[in-house]
C-alpha cells in the first residue's frame, strides 16, 4: 500500500468523495477524515529522515510491548483487550495501517453496540442468559443433591 512519498511533512490522506458523504457522520468521523491518514510526529521529526524513522521504529517499539501486555493479559488478570487497542492507538499515532485498523474497529464496535439495542436482540439474548442459567442451576441442584456439600477432590467412589 503507498501511503504518500518520502517528502519530510508530507501526509498521506484518504480520499474522500463528498458527493458520497451521508449526513449520518459523527462529529469524530468527520474530524479523523479532515485529519487525514499518516504520521503525527512534530514537525521537527518530520524534517530529518534519520529522526523521523527512528521516531517511527521508537513508536513501534513502545506500541509491541503495550500490546504484548495486553496478549499476556488475555488469559491473565487484566484488562487485556483495553491494553491492546491501547497499543493499537500508540501505532496509529505513526502508521497509516493501524489507523486504518483502528477505524474499522470503532466501526465494528458501534455496528455490534447498535445491534445489541435491539429489541429482538436482547430478548434473545436475555432468554438464552436464563436458559442458561436454568442449566446451570439444575447441574448444582444435582451435584448437591448426590454428594452433599462435599468438594470434587474428597469425593471417593459413590
Amino acid at each position: 500500500m503507498n501511503t504518500g512519498s518520502d517528502e519530510p511533512g508530507e501526509v498521506a490522506v484518504a480520499a474522500d468523495n463528498a458527493d458520497k458523504a451521508s449526513k449520518a457522520d459523527t462529529a469524530a468521523g468527520a474530524e479523523q477524515s479532515e485529519r487525514g491518514l499518516g504520521s503525527r510526529a512534530p514537525a521537527f521529526i518530520k524534517a530529518s529522515r534519520a529522526l523521523h524513522l527512528s521516531w517511527q521504529v521508537g513508536v513501534f517499539v513502545v506500541g509491541l510491548a503495550v500490546v504484548v501486555a495486553g496478549i499476556i493479559m488475555l488469559p491473565l488478570p487484566g484488562p487485556g483487550w483495553v491494553v491492546i487497542f491501547g497499543g493499537m492507538a500508540i501505532w496509529a499515532t505513526e502508521f497509516v495501517w493501524a489507523q486504518l485498523v483502528l477505524r474499522w474497529t470503532k466501526r465494528k464496535v458501534t455496528e455490534a453496540a447498535q445491534k445489541a439495542l435491539d429489541p429482538r436482540v436482547r430478548r434473545r439474548n436475555i432468554t438464552l442468559t436464563v436458559i442458561g442459567l436454568v442449566i446451570v442451576g439444575v447441574l448444582v441442584g444435582v451435584y448437591l443433591w448426590k454428594f452433599g456439600i462435599v468438594m470434587p477432590w474428597k469425593i471417593k467412589d459413590q
